[in-house]
């Protein structure tokens, strides 16, 4: 998740989900951002057949509802009329527990759920932040970027460990860096300033104290950009391009040390959400772990 558009969020959903299903563990994408962005990178028509709004409303076929769109990766696609939830569900007392619902039906059947969240802290995001493990931050090292995840992370601060939590579970994984560029002193200034922050906060018992800015870096790549334009994965349009390089290096670095679902207690599953519209580029490093 990250409320500020444009930093990488479909992008790295769609792409470390590539990544991770190459690795052999069986993976779903769900779309939650009714512009549909991680629907259209995958090669899915969102218009045809049932999409992630209708499962919010009813998860009973959701299992039936996910489309296999390579080996071992899944995609429950998105449409339009995502954005009519926020007012239908506004006054619902289970408003916060739709999502939790579609992702238990595929408890034993996936290794990992990455939900592609929208860019603003709505009724949508709130429902994934309430169903996942992990949070993922995919950002631009820029300055009003860095600015923006302090508030991002007191946003799961409070749902985590809040007066009144919604999700003790949730904790943040790290920090994906996009469209990277090593070579600008502004950008290893703000990178330093995040490692500075994480390694602060090792002591403290936030949802954070694990985090870890993922290395490498995902550098600035047309070809990650081009890819969703004709419904491809980096992997499957451009596979000696550095994008692809750079996605392989970040699922390396999120999946080490994680186990398969097996290991896991039944119902749960590694299940990540990832956030900010747009795409480009991400950072990979190591990884905190928990499921989500």
């Amino acid at each position: 998740m990250n409320q500020k558009g444009g930093v990488g969020k479909t992008t790295t959903t769609i792409n470390l989900a590539a990544a991770i299903a190459q690795a052999g563990f069986r993976t779903l994408v769900i779309d939650l951002d009714p512009q549909a962005h991680a629907t259209l990178g995958l090669g899915i028509d969102g218009a045809e057949g049932r999409s992630i709004y209708d499962l919010i409303h009813d998860a009973a076929d959701a299992v039936a509802t996910a489309r296999e769109v390579a080996p071992n990766l899944l995609a429950i696609a998105s449409h339009t009329d995502l954005a009519a939830t926020e007012t239908e569900l506004a006054s619902a007392d289970d408003r916060l527990e739709r999502m939790k619902r579609v992702i238990d039906a595929f408890a034993g059947r996936v290794d990992f759920v990455l939900i592609d969240c929208p860019p603003s802290l709505g009724l949508l995001t709130l429902n994934a932040l309430a169903a996942a493990d992990e949070v993922l931050i995919p950002m631009q090292a820029h300055f009003l970027a860095l600015q923006g995840v302090g508030k991002l992370l007191e946003t799961v601060k409070l749902l985590a460990i809040g007066p009144q939590p919604i999700n003790p579970r949730l904790k943040v994984a790290g920090v994906v860096l996009c469209m990277h560029d090593a070579a600008s002193t502004h950008t290893r200034e703000v990178v330093a300033d995040l490692d500075a922050f994480f390694e602060g906060g090792r002591a403290s018992e936030s949802p954070w104290k694990d985090a870890v800015v993922f290395r490498p870096a995902i550098r600035r790549n047309i070809k990650l950009a081009e890819s969703p334009s004709f419904g491809k994965t980096i992997f499957d349009y451009a596979p000696l391009a550095s994008g692809a390089e750079d996605y392989r290096a970040l699922a390396d670095a999120f999946l080490a040390g994680r186990r398969p679902h097996s290991a896991h207690a039944p119902g749960e599953m590694p299940l990540v959400v990832t956030r900010s519209p747009s795409a480009e580029k991400t950072e990979p490093a190591a990884q905190a772990s928990t499921s989500a």
